[in-house]
Protein backbone atom coordinates (compact mmCIF):
# COMPACT_ATOMS: atom_id res chain seq x y z
CA UNK A 1 0.00 0.00 0.00
CA UNK A 2 1.78 3.53 -0.94
CA UNK A 3 -0.99 5.94 1.35
CA UNK A 4 -2.21 7.62 4.19
CA UNK A 5 -5.62 6.78 5.51
CA UNK A 6 -8.69 8.83 4.75
CA UNK A 7 -6.98 11.41 2.75
CA UNK A 8 -6.81 12.60 -1.10
CA UNK A 9 -2.00 11.15 -0.55
CA UNK A 10 15.45 19.06 -3.19
CA UNK A 11 16.27 19.36 -5.07
CA UNK A 12 19.52 21.20 -4.02
CA UNK A 13 19.15 23.48 -1.31
CA UNK A 14 18.98 26.85 -2.39
CA UNK A 15 17.75 28.51 0.64
CA UNK A 16 17.70 27.54 4.30
CA UNK A 17 16.35 30.73 5.66
CA UNK A 18 17.53 32.06 9.32
CA UNK A 19 20.66 31.15 8.96
CA UNK A 20 23.68 33.53 8.60
CA UNK A 21 26.52 30.62 7.31
CA UNK A 22 26.63 29.25 4.21
CA UNK A 23 25.06 26.04 3.51
CA UNK A 24 26.59 22.80 2.04
CA UNK A 25 24.69 22.29 -1.21
CA UNK A 26 25.39 18.76 -2.38
CA UNK A 27 25.92 18.78 -6.27
CA UNK A 28 26.14 15.32 -8.39
CA UNK A 29 27.99 15.54 -11.29
CA UNK A 30 27.60 13.79 -14.54
CA UNK A 31 31.14 13.50 -16.54
CA UNK A 32 31.54 14.36 -20.30
CA UNK A 33 27.94 16.01 -19.71
CA UNK A 34 26.84 19.55 -20.16
CA UNK A 35 30.51 20.68 -19.25
CA UNK A 36 30.55 24.34 -19.29
CA UNK A 37 27.52 24.61 -16.98
CA UNK A 38 28.66 21.64 -14.62
CA UNK A 39 32.38 23.38 -14.34
CA UNK A 40 30.35 26.46 -12.55
CA UNK A 41 28.17 24.47 -10.56
CA UNK A 42 32.05 22.56 -9.45
CA UNK A 43 33.10 26.00 -8.69
CA UNK A 44 29.85 26.73 -6.41
CA UNK A 45 28.86 24.25 -3.76
CA UNK A 46 27.24 26.68 -1.45
CA UNK A 47 24.35 28.35 -0.61
CA UNK A 48 24.54 31.71 0.97
CA UNK A 49 21.31 32.82 2.62
CA UNK A 50 22.60 35.77 3.63
CA UNK A 51 23.16 36.95 0.07
CA UNK A 52 20.61 34.93 -1.91
CA UNK A 53 18.27 37.03 -3.88
CA UNK A 54 16.66 35.20 -6.22
CA UNK A 55 19.04 32.64 -7.74
CA UNK A 56 22.64 33.90 -5.63
CA UNK A 57 24.80 31.57 -5.27
CA UNK A 58 27.78 31.96 -3.31
CA UNK A 59 31.51 30.30 -3.88
CA UNK A 60 32.32 28.66 -0.94
CA UNK A 61 33.10 30.64 2.43
CA UNK A 62 36.23 32.04 1.42
CA UNK A 63 35.77 33.04 -1.80
CA UNK A 64 33.47 36.21 -2.73
CA UNK A 65 29.75 36.13 -3.24
CA UNK A 66 29.23 35.97 -7.36
CA UNK A 67 25.70 35.91 -8.89
CA UNK A 68 24.98 32.29 -10.85
CA UNK A 69 23.33 32.85 -14.37
CA UNK A 70 21.08 30.23 -15.87
CA UNK A 71 21.06 29.08 -19.24
CA UNK A 72 17.06 28.18 -18.63
CA UNK A 73 15.88 29.93 -15.72
CA UNK A 74 12.58 28.12 -15.48
CA UNK A 75 14.03 24.66 -15.44
CA UNK A 76 15.52 25.38 -12.09
CA UNK A 77 11.53 25.41 -10.78
CA UNK A 78 10.61 21.78 -12.61
CA UNK A 79 9.43 19.85 -10.53
CA UNK A 80 9.27 15.85 -11.93
CA UNK A 81 6.46 14.16 -11.16
CA UNK A 82 5.94 10.21 -11.41
CA UNK A 83 3.02 7.88 -11.53
CA UNK A 84 2.90 5.02 -9.34
CA UNK A 85 2.08 1.66 -11.22
CA UNK A 86 -0.61 -0.48 -10.49
CA UNK A 87 -0.12 -2.58 -7.02
CA UNK A 88 -0.53 -5.62 -8.79
CA UNK A 89 1.21 -4.85 -12.03
CA UNK A 90 3.42 -8.30 -11.82
CA UNK A 91 0.92 -11.17 -10.22
CA UNK A 92 1.57 -13.59 -7.19
CA UNK A 93 2.37 -16.17 -9.98
CA UNK A 94 5.03 -13.82 -10.98
CA UNK A 95 4.00 -12.73 -14.20
CA UNK A 96 3.41 -9.21 -16.44
CA UNK A 97 0.03 -8.55 -16.36
CA UNK A 98 -1.58 -7.15 -19.57
CA UNK A 99 1.69 -5.83 -21.09
CA UNK A 100 0.27 -4.74 -23.97
CA UNK A 101 -2.60 -2.37 -22.29
CA UNK A 102 0.58 -1.40 -20.09
CA UNK A 103 3.06 -0.20 -23.06
CA UNK A 104 -0.10 1.63 -24.03
CA UNK A 105 -0.31 3.71 -20.45
CA UNK A 106 3.21 3.71 -20.01
CA UNK A 107 2.96 5.68 -23.91
CA UNK A 108 0.26 8.37 -22.64
CA UNK A 109 2.13 9.19 -19.55
CA UNK A 110 5.08 9.89 -21.82
CA UNK A 111 3.12 12.13 -24.28
CA UNK A 112 1.49 13.77 -21.20
CA UNK A 113 4.86 14.83 -19.98
CA UNK A 114 5.30 12.12 -16.58
CA UNK A 115 8.83 11.94 -16.40
CA UNK A 116 8.59 8.37 -14.96
CA UNK A 117 6.88 5.99 -12.92
CA UNK A 118 6.98 4.06 -9.30
CA UNK A 119 6.65 0.33 -8.92
CA UNK A 120 6.61 -1.63 -5.69
CA UNK A 121 9.09 -4.81 -6.00
CA UNK A 122 7.40 -6.99 -3.60
CA UNK A 123 9.74 -9.67 -1.49
CA UNK A 124 6.90 -12.21 -1.31
CA UNK A 125 6.45 -12.32 -5.27
CA UNK A 126 10.18 -12.74 -5.95
CA UNK A 127 11.54 -14.54 -2.99
CA UNK A 128 8.17 -16.20 -2.70
CA UNK A 129 10.10 -19.97 -3.27
CA UNK A 130 12.39 -20.59 -0.57
CA UNK A 131 15.23 -18.65 1.06
CA UNK A 132 17.35 -17.09 -1.68
CA UNK A 133 15.98 -18.35 -4.64
CA UNK A 134 15.12 -15.28 -6.46
CA UNK A 135 13.07 -14.68 -9.40
CA UNK A 136 13.58 -11.57 -11.31
CA UNK A 137 12.10 -12.48 -14.97
CA UNK A 138 8.69 -10.54 -14.41
CA UNK A 139 10.38 -7.65 -12.87
CA UNK A 140 12.79 -7.46 -15.54
CA UNK A 141 9.98 -7.45 -18.24
CA UNK A 142 8.58 -4.24 -16.82
CA UNK A 143 11.68 -2.76 -16.50
CA UNK A 144 12.90 -2.90 -20.09
CA UNK A 145 9.19 -2.11 -20.79
CA UNK A 146 9.49 1.40 -18.99
CA UNK A 147 12.89 1.76 -20.20
CA UNK A 148 11.25 1.35 -23.90
CA UNK A 149 8.70 3.81 -23.22
CA UNK A 150 11.55 6.39 -22.54
CA UNK A 151 10.20 6.46 -18.68
CA UNK A 152 12.65 6.42 -15.20
CA UNK A 153 11.83 4.21 -12.58
CA UNK A 154 11.70 4.53 -8.94
CA UNK A 155 11.71 0.90 -7.23
CA UNK A 156 10.61 0.31 -3.94
CA UNK A 157 11.82 -2.68 -2.16
CA UNK A 158 8.76 -3.84 -0.61
CA UNK A 159 9.52 -5.86 2.44
CA UNK A 160 6.03 -5.93 3.23
CA UNK A 161 2.45 -7.51 2.86
CA UNK A 162 0.04 -5.61 0.19
CA UNK A 163 -3.71 -6.03 1.24
CA UNK A 164 -5.20 -5.00 4.77
CA UNK A 165 -5.33 -0.99 4.08
CA UNK A 166 -7.15 1.45 2.62
CA UNK A 167 -6.19 0.97 -1.26
CA UNK A 168 -4.86 -2.32 -1.10
CA UNK A 169 -6.65 -3.53 -4.48
CA UNK A 170 -4.66 -6.67 -4.17
CA UNK A 171 -3.27 -9.17 -1.27
CA UNK A 172 0.53 -9.83 -1.52
CA UNK A 173 1.56 -12.03 1.45
CA UNK A 174 4.95 -12.32 2.96
CA UNK A 175 7.16 -15.20 1.32
CA UNK A 176 5.12 -18.38 2.61
CA UNK A 177 8.44 -19.82 4.36
CA UNK A 178 8.93 -16.65 6.34
CA UNK A 179 4.90 -17.16 7.60
CA UNK A 180 5.92 -20.69 8.37
CA UNK A 181 8.86 -19.27 10.75
CA UNK A 182 5.86 -17.27 12.22
CA UNK A 183 3.71 -20.12 13.00
CA UNK A 184 6.00 -21.34 15.25
CA UNK A 185 7.28 -18.11 16.46
CA UNK A 186 4.44 -15.73 16.17
CA UNK A 187 6.41 -12.98 18.29
CA UNK A 188 8.05 -11.99 15.26
CA UNK A 189 5.59 -10.31 14.26
CA UNK A 190 4.53 -6.89 15.69
CA UNK A 191 1.78 -7.33 18.50
CA UNK A 192 -0.52 -5.47 20.16
CA UNK A 193 -1.53 -5.38 24.19
CA UNK A 194 -4.33 -7.58 23.30
CA UNK A 195 -1.95 -9.97 21.62
CA UNK A 196 -3.13 -9.53 18.24
CA UNK A 197 -0.17 -10.36 15.67
CA UNK A 198 0.22 -8.15 12.41
CA UNK A 199 1.45 -10.46 9.68
CA UNK A 200 1.97 -6.91 7.42
CA UNK A 201 5.49 -7.53 8.10
CA UNK A 202 8.30 -8.80 10.62
CA UNK A 203 8.53 -6.58 14.13
CA UNK A 204 11.53 -5.13 14.11
CA UNK A 205 12.20 -6.31 17.55
CA UNK A 206 14.25 -9.55 15.88
CA UNK A 207 15.74 -7.10 13.30
CA UNK A 208 19.00 -9.17 14.19
CA UNK A 209 17.71 -12.95 15.38
CA UNK A 210 18.79 -15.73 13.17
CA UNK A 211 15.60 -17.16 13.14
CA UNK A 212 15.29 -17.75 9.15
CA UNK A 213 17.37 -20.49 7.89
CA UNK A 214 20.28 -18.88 10.13
CA UNK A 215 19.93 -15.50 8.66
CA UNK A 216 18.47 -12.23 10.46
CA UNK A 217 15.49 -9.98 8.93
CA UNK A 218 18.38 -7.47 8.43
CA UNK A 219 20.38 -10.15 6.36
CA UNK A 220 17.61 -10.65 4.46
CA UNK A 221 16.60 -7.78 3.54
CA UNK A 222 20.13 -7.14 2.48
CA UNK A 223 20.77 -10.26 0.43
CA UNK A 224 17.48 -9.51 -1.65
CA UNK A 225 18.93 -5.67 -2.56
CA UNK A 226 22.55 -7.65 -3.33
CA UNK A 227 19.97 -10.04 -5.78
CA UNK A 228 18.50 -6.87 -7.13
CA UNK A 229 21.85 -4.97 -7.42
CA UNK A 230 23.44 -8.05 -9.62
CA UNK A 231 20.12 -9.05 -11.88
CA UNK A 232 19.23 -5.34 -12.65
CA UNK A 233 22.79 -4.04 -13.26
CA UNK A 234 22.09 -3.26 -16.74
CA UNK A 235 19.28 -1.17 -15.84
CA UNK A 236 21.07 0.51 -12.85
CA UNK A 237 24.29 1.31 -15.19
CA UNK A 238 21.95 2.45 -17.83
CA UNK A 239 20.63 4.91 -14.95
CA UNK A 240 16.55 4.01 -16.01
CA UNK A 241 16.73 3.62 -11.86
CA UNK A 242 16.51 7.53 -10.63
CA UNK A 243 16.33 6.25 -6.22
CA UNK A 244 15.76 2.95 -5.07
CA UNK A 245 13.20 3.08 -2.06
CA UNK A 246 13.94 0.96 0.93
CA UNK A 247 10.67 -0.49 2.96
CA UNK A 248 11.16 0.05 6.58
CA UNK A 249 7.91 -0.92 7.95
CA UNK A 250 4.24 -1.62 6.76
CA UNK A 251 2.83 -0.29 3.91
CA UNK A 252 6.56 0.76 3.19
CA UNK A 253 6.85 3.25 5.45
CA UNK A 254 8.54 3.35 9.01
CA UNK A 255 6.70 3.42 11.30
CA UNK A 256 4.54 0.79 13.70
CA UNK A 257 1.47 -0.94 12.54
CA UNK A 258 -0.73 1.31 14.55
CA UNK A 259 -3.81 1.24 12.48
CA UNK A 260 -4.48 -1.78 10.03
CA UNK A 261 -8.76 -1.90 8.40
CA UNK A 262 -7.96 -6.12 8.55
CA UNK A 263 -7.54 -6.01 12.78
CA UNK A 264 -10.41 -3.49 13.11
CA UNK A 265 -9.25 -0.02 12.69
CA UNK A 266 -11.44 2.76 11.52
CA UNK A 267 -10.84 6.87 10.96
CA UNK A 268 -9.77 8.61 13.31
CA UNK A 269 -9.40 5.95 15.67
CA UNK A 270 -5.64 6.72 17.88
CA UNK A 271 -4.60 2.94 16.99
CA UNK A 272 -2.89 1.16 19.34
CA UNK A 273 1.39 0.69 20.74
CA UNK A 274 2.30 -2.77 19.13
CA UNK A 275 5.51 -3.47 21.03
CA UNK A 276 4.06 -6.48 22.83
CA UNK A 277 5.89 -9.37 21.73
CA UNK A 278 8.15 -11.01 23.80
CA UNK A 279 11.19 -9.54 22.27
CA UNK A 280 10.34 -6.14 22.59
CA UNK A 281 8.85 -6.69 26.03
CA UNK A 282 11.98 -8.05 27.30
CA UNK A 283 13.96 -5.16 25.60
CA UNK A 284 11.88 -2.68 27.32
CA UNK A 285 12.08 -4.45 30.48
CA UNK A 286 16.34 -4.25 30.08
CA UNK A 287 15.95 -0.23 29.28
CA UNK A 288 13.70 0.29 32.12
CA UNK A 289 15.94 -1.46 34.25
CA UNK A 290 19.34 0.35 32.92
CA UNK A 291 17.53 3.49 33.86
CA UNK A 292 16.92 2.68 37.28
CA UNK A 293 13.39 1.54 37.16
CA UNK A 294 13.09 -2.16 36.69
CA UNK A 295 8.99 -1.72 38.14
CA UNK A 296 8.13 -0.24 35.12
CA UNK A 297 5.93 -2.08 32.31
CA UNK A 298 4.34 -1.41 28.97
CA UNK A 299 1.62 0.91 29.10
CA UNK A 300 -1.52 -0.46 29.66
CA UNK A 301 -3.53 2.44 29.72
CA UNK A 302 -3.56 3.29 26.45
CA UNK A 303 -6.64 2.13 25.23
CA UNK A 304 -8.33 0.61 22.18
CA UNK A 305 -7.59 1.52 18.39
CA UNK A 306 -10.76 3.22 17.76
CA UNK A 307 -10.86 4.99 20.90
CA UNK A 308 -9.73 9.36 21.28
CA UNK A 309 -7.40 10.89 23.20
CA UNK A 310 -9.35 11.82 25.72
CA UNK A 311 -11.30 8.24 26.53
CA UNK A 312 -7.32 6.77 27.54
CA UNK A 313 -5.86 7.71 30.85
CA UNK A 314 -2.56 7.68 29.01
CA UNK A 315 -3.41 10.07 26.20
CA UNK A 316 -5.94 12.46 27.92
CA UNK A 317 -4.84 15.86 29.14
CA UNK A 318 -2.55 15.49 31.67
CA UNK A 319 -1.95 11.76 31.69
CA UNK A 320 0.29 9.37 31.25
CA UNK A 321 2.21 10.29 28.32
CA UNK A 322 2.98 13.32 30.19
CA UNK A 323 4.67 11.68 33.11
CA UNK A 324 8.47 10.39 33.43
CA UNK A 325 7.09 6.92 32.81
CA UNK A 326 5.03 7.99 30.09
CA UNK A 327 8.25 10.33 28.48
CA UNK A 328 10.70 6.96 29.04
CA UNK A 329 8.36 4.93 26.98
CA UNK A 330 7.98 6.61 23.95
CA UNK A 331 11.53 7.83 23.85
CA UNK A 332 11.90 4.22 24.07
CA UNK A 333 9.45 3.13 21.32
CA UNK A 334 10.69 5.83 18.78
CA UNK A 335 13.83 5.29 19.46
CA UNK A 336 13.69 1.30 18.14
CA UNK A 337 12.33 2.91 15.02
CA UNK A 338 15.24 4.97 14.59
CA UNK A 339 17.47 2.13 14.95
CA UNK A 340 15.71 0.11 12.59
CA UNK A 341 15.34 2.12 10.24
CA UNK A 342 19.59 3.35 10.50
CA UNK A 343 20.70 -0.12 10.29
CA UNK A 344 18.53 -0.73 6.95
CA UNK A 345 19.40 2.30 4.90
CA UNK A 346 23.15 1.49 6.11
CA UNK A 347 22.76 -2.31 4.60
CA UNK A 348 21.20 -0.66 1.33
CA UNK A 349 23.70 1.97 1.05
CA UNK A 350 26.39 -1.06 1.13
CA UNK A 351 24.53 -3.05 -1.35
CA UNK A 352 24.32 -0.14 -4.01
CA UNK A 353 28.15 1.66 -2.90
CA UNK A 354 28.76 3.32 -6.63
CA UNK A 355 25.74 2.58 -8.30
CA UNK A 356 24.59 6.05 -9.83
CA UNK A 357 21.23 6.02 -7.71
CA UNK A 358 19.93 7.47 -4.57
CA UNK A 359 18.46 5.74 -1.70
CA UNK A 360 14.91 6.81 -0.41
CA UNK A 361 12.39 6.35 2.50
CA UNK A 362 9.15 7.24 3.46
CA UNK A 363 7.59 9.08 6.69
CA UNK A 364 3.75 8.00 6.73
CA UNK A 365 1.01 11.64 7.05
CA UNK A 366 -0.65 10.64 10.10
CA UNK A 367 -2.54 13.79 10.02
CA UNK A 368 -5.16 12.62 12.39
CA UNK A 369 -5.14 14.23 16.16
CA UNK A 370 -2.51 16.67 14.70
CA UNK A 371 -4.49 19.26 16.66
CA UNK A 372 -4.78 17.85 20.45
CA UNK A 373 -2.19 17.95 23.21
CA UNK A 374 -1.33 14.21 23.30
CA UNK A 375 -0.36 13.85 19.06
CA UNK A 376 -2.16 10.49 19.67
CA UNK A 377 -1.97 9.00 16.39
CA UNK A 378 1.28 9.92 15.79
CA UNK A 379 2.38 9.02 19.01
CA UNK A 380 1.03 5.04 18.88
CA UNK A 381 2.80 4.92 15.12
CA UNK A 382 6.05 5.56 16.64
CA UNK A 383 6.98 9.31 16.43
CA UNK A 384 7.07 11.41 19.41
CA UNK A 385 5.69 14.62 18.17
CA UNK A 386 4.34 17.14 20.80
CA UNK A 387 3.65 20.63 20.14
CA UNK A 388 7.22 21.21 22.29
CA UNK A 389 8.85 17.95 20.64
CA UNK A 390 9.66 17.54 17.00
CA UNK A 391 9.34 13.82 16.63
CA UNK A 392 10.75 13.84 12.47
CA UNK A 393 13.61 16.14 12.37
CA UNK A 394 15.48 13.33 14.52
CA UNK A 395 14.35 11.14 11.51
CA UNK A 396 15.41 13.21 9.06
CA UNK A 397 19.06 13.74 10.40
CA UNK A 398 18.97 9.93 10.55
CA UNK A 399 18.24 10.03 6.84
CA UNK A 400 20.76 12.13 5.92
CA UNK A 401 23.62 9.90 6.88
CA UNK A 402 22.84 7.79 4.09
CA UNK A 403 22.01 10.62 1.40
CA UNK A 404 18.56 9.43 1.54
CA UNK A 405 15.60 11.27 -0.19
CA UNK A 406 13.37 12.02 2.60
CA UNK A 407 9.15 11.11 1.01
CA UNK A 408 6.39 12.31 2.66
CA UNK A 409 2.33 11.63 1.73
CA UNK A 410 -0.50 13.35 1.87
CA UNK A 411 0.55 16.35 -0.24
CA UNK A 412 -2.84 17.28 -1.54
CA UNK A 413 -4.82 17.23 1.90
CA UNK A 414 -6.80 20.44 3.19
CA UNK A 415 -7.54 20.60 6.36
CA UNK A 416 -10.89 22.01 5.02
CA UNK A 417 -11.48 18.52 3.63
CA UNK A 418 -11.20 16.27 6.83
CA UNK A 419 -14.07 15.83 9.47
CA UNK A 420 -13.84 18.44 12.53
CA UNK A 421 -14.02 15.21 14.78
CA UNK A 422 -10.63 14.12 13.44
CA UNK A 423 -8.87 17.12 14.57
CA UNK A 424 -6.64 16.88 11.61
CA UNK A 425 -4.09 19.67 10.63
CA UNK A 426 -2.48 17.65 7.48
CA UNK A 427 -1.66 20.86 6.16
CA UNK A 428 0.77 22.03 9.04
CA UNK A 429 2.22 18.49 9.37
CA UNK A 430 3.30 18.88 5.73
CA UNK A 431 5.26 21.98 6.37
CA UNK A 432 6.72 20.48 9.87
CA UNK A 433 8.18 17.60 7.78
CA UNK A 434 9.37 19.04 4.81
CA UNK A 435 10.34 22.16 6.27
CA UNK A 436 12.53 19.84 8.88
CA UNK A 437 13.66 17.79 5.87
CA UNK A 438 14.89 21.04 4.20
CA UNK A 439 16.51 22.18 7.29
CA UNK A 440 18.54 18.67 7.75
CA UNK A 441 20.00 19.61 3.86
CA UNK A 442 17.84 16.53 2.63
CA UNK A 443 16.25 16.30 -0.73
CA UNK A 444 12.73 16.06 -0.08
CA UNK A 445 10.16 14.07 -2.36
CA UNK A 446 6.55 13.20 -2.01
CA UNK A 447 3.43 11.48 -2.67
CA UNK A 448 -0.89 12.06 -2.46
CA UNK A 449 -1.93 9.44 -0.34
CA UNK A 450 -5.74 8.94 -2.15
CA UNK A 451 -6.36 9.22 -6.39
CA UNK A 452 -7.25 12.98 -6.87
CA UNK A 453 -8.70 14.16 -10.09
CA UNK A 454 -9.39 17.71 -9.51
CA UNK A 455 -8.15 20.95 -9.24
CA UNK A 456 -8.24 21.42 -5.69
CA UNK A 457 -5.77 18.44 -5.00
CA UNK A 458 -3.32 19.47 -7.62
CA UNK A 459 -3.06 22.72 -6.68
CA UNK A 460 -1.94 21.82 -3.34
CA UNK A 461 0.56 19.01 -4.59
CA UNK A 462 1.71 22.36 -6.85
CA UNK A 463 2.00 24.72 -3.63
CA UNK A 464 3.90 22.00 -1.41
CA UNK A 465 5.96 21.29 -4.52
CA UNK A 466 7.33 24.91 -4.61
CA UNK A 467 6.04 26.65 -1.13
CA UNK A 468 7.30 30.05 -2.14
CA UNK A 469 6.09 29.89 -5.62
CA UNK A 470 8.96 29.79 -8.88
CA UNK A 471 11.48 31.95 -9.06
CA UNK A 472 11.72 33.42 -12.80
CA UNK A 473 15.53 34.04 -12.66
CA UNK A 474 16.77 30.56 -11.20
CA UNK A 475 16.46 28.45 -8.31
CA UNK A 476 13.11 28.25 -5.87
CA UNK A 477 13.58 29.65 -2.18
CA UNK A 478 12.05 25.79 -2.18
CA UNK A 479 11.59 23.01 -4.27
CA UNK A 480 10.58 19.60 -3.79
CA UNK A 481 12.92 17.07 -5.18
CA UNK A 482 9.98 14.88 -7.39
CA UNK A 483 6.78 14.14 -6.74
CA UNK A 484 5.32 10.93 -7.12
CA UNK A 485 0.94 11.10 -7.83
CA UNK A 486 -1.10 7.66 -6.82
CA UNK A 487 -2.27 5.69 -8.83
CA UNK A 488 -2.05 4.89 -12.47
CA UNK A 489 -5.74 3.44 -13.16
CA UNK A 490 -8.04 3.45 -15.51
CA UNK A 491 -10.08 6.30 -14.34
CA UNK A 492 -6.90 8.62 -14.42
CA UNK A 493 -7.30 8.30 -18.19
CA UNK A 494 -10.50 9.05 -18.60
CA UNK A 495 -10.81 12.72 -20.90
CA UNK A 496 -12.12 14.85 -18.46
CA UNK A 497 -9.82 13.37 -15.56
CA UNK A 498 -6.39 13.20 -17.98
CA UNK A 499 -7.24 16.86 -19.27
CA UNK A 500 -6.57 18.04 -15.96
CA UNK A 501 -3.88 15.62 -15.47
CA UNK A 502 -1.89 16.87 -18.23
CA UNK A 503 -2.57 20.55 -16.97
CA UNK A 504 -0.82 19.38 -13.55
CA UNK A 505 1.93 17.97 -15.13
CA UNK A 506 2.84 21.20 -16.76
CA UNK A 507 2.68 22.99 -13.93
CA UNK A 508 4.70 20.66 -11.89
CA UNK A 509 7.09 21.34 -14.87
CA UNK A 510 6.47 25.14 -14.39
CA UNK A 511 4.92 25.42 -17.53
CA UNK A 512 8.06 23.58 -18.74
CA UNK A 513 7.77 20.67 -22.01
CA UNK A 514 9.10 17.35 -20.04
CA UNK A 515 13.04 17.08 -19.73
CA UNK A 516 14.16 14.18 -20.43
CA UNK A 517 17.62 15.25 -19.09
CA UNK A 518 17.74 15.64 -15.30
CA UNK A 519 20.61 17.58 -15.69
CA UNK A 520 19.02 20.69 -16.85
CA UNK A 521 17.06 21.21 -13.96
CA UNK A 522 20.11 20.59 -12.35
CA UNK A 523 19.56 17.00 -10.48
CA UNK A 524 22.94 14.70 -11.00
CA UNK A 525 24.31 11.40 -10.52
CA UNK A 526 26.96 10.15 -8.99
CA UNK A 527 28.51 7.19 -7.81
CA UNK A 528 27.01 6.00 -4.31
CA UNK A 529 29.22 7.10 -1.87
CA UNK A 530 29.65 5.27 1.52
CA UNK A 531 27.45 5.81 4.61
CA UNK A 532 28.34 9.02 7.05
CA UNK A 533 29.52 7.68 10.14
CA UNK A 534 26.50 6.47 12.84
CA UNK A 535 24.95 8.98 14.83
CA UNK A 536 24.85 8.71 18.56
CA UNK A 537 21.20 8.77 19.67
CA UNK A 538 21.93 11.95 21.96
CA UNK A 539 22.83 13.67 18.96
CA UNK A 540 19.90 12.72 16.49
CA UNK A 541 17.38 13.36 19.88
CA UNK A 542 19.05 16.88 19.87
CA UNK A 543 16.99 17.93 16.85
CA UNK A 544 14.02 17.16 18.76
CA UNK A 545 14.31 20.63 19.77
CA UNK A 546 11.04 22.92 17.69
CA UNK A 547 12.20 24.77 15.10
CA UNK A 548 9.45 27.68 13.03
CA UNK A 549 8.76 25.56 9.72
CA UNK A 550 9.64 27.65 6.63
CA UNK A 551 6.52 29.95 5.65
CA UNK A 552 4.29 28.58 2.46
CA UNK A 553 2.43 31.01 0.33
CA UNK A 554 -1.22 31.49 0.68
CA UNK A 555 -2.06 29.16 -2.53
CA UNK A 556 0.30 27.87 -5.88
CA UNK A 557 1.22 30.47 -8.44
CA UNK A 558 0.78 27.47 -10.74
CA UNK A 559 -2.98 27.16 -10.40
CA UNK A 560 -4.26 24.53 -12.31
CA UNK A 561 -7.48 26.27 -12.68
CA UNK A 562 -6.36 29.13 -14.48
CA UNK A 563 -5.32 26.77 -17.54
CA UNK A 564 -8.89 25.53 -17.41
CA UNK A 565 -10.86 28.18 -17.85
CA UNK A 566 -13.37 30.40 -15.82
CA UNK A 567 -15.96 27.86 -15.42
CA UNK A 568 -13.25 25.50 -13.85
CA UNK A 569 -12.32 28.29 -11.25
CA UNK A 570 -16.29 28.26 -10.64
CA UNK A 571 -16.98 24.67 -9.96
CA UNK A 572 -13.54 24.82 -7.85
CA UNK A 573 -15.03 27.23 -5.55
CA UNK A 574 -18.59 25.20 -5.10
CA UNK A 575 -16.70 22.73 -4.78
CA UNK A 576 -14.92 23.85 -2.13
CA UNK A 577 -18.05 25.36 -0.39
CA UNK A 578 -19.81 22.04 -0.71
CA UNK A 579 -16.91 19.82 1.46
CA UNK A 580 -17.13 22.77 3.74
CA UNK A 581 -20.38 22.37 5.14
CA UNK A 582 -20.55 18.93 4.46
CA UNK A 583 -17.64 18.09 7.12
Amino acid sequence: MRMTINTFEVHERYFQKGMAIPIRVERAKKPNSRIKQQQAFKQQRYVSVAAFKGAAIAQPPEAPIVPQTYEEPMLANYVPIYVMLQLGVITNDNVLEDKAKLEKQLKELRAAGVDGVMVDVWWGIVESKGPQQYDWSAYRSLFQLVQDCKLKLQAIMSFHQCGGNVGDSVFIPLPKWVLEVGESNPDIFYTNRSGLRNKECISLGVDNKPFFNGRTPVQMYSDYMKSFRENMADFLESELLIDVEVGLGPAGELRYPSYQESQGWEFPGIGEFNCYDKYLQADFKEAATRAGHPEWELPDDAGLCNDIPESTKFFRSKGTYQTEKGKFFLTWYSNKLLTHGDEILDQANKVFLGCRVKLAAKIAGIHWWYKTESHAAELTSGYYNLNDRDGYRPVARMFGRHNAILNFTCLEMRNSEQPEEAKSCAQELVQQVLSGGWRENLEVAGENALPRYDSEGYNQILLNARPNGVNKKGPPKLRMYGVTYLRLTEKLFQKQNFDIFKIFVKKMHANQDLCPDPEKYYHYTVPMERSKPKIPLENLLEATKPVKPYPWIEATDMNVSEASGFFADIIAIILSVFRRNRN
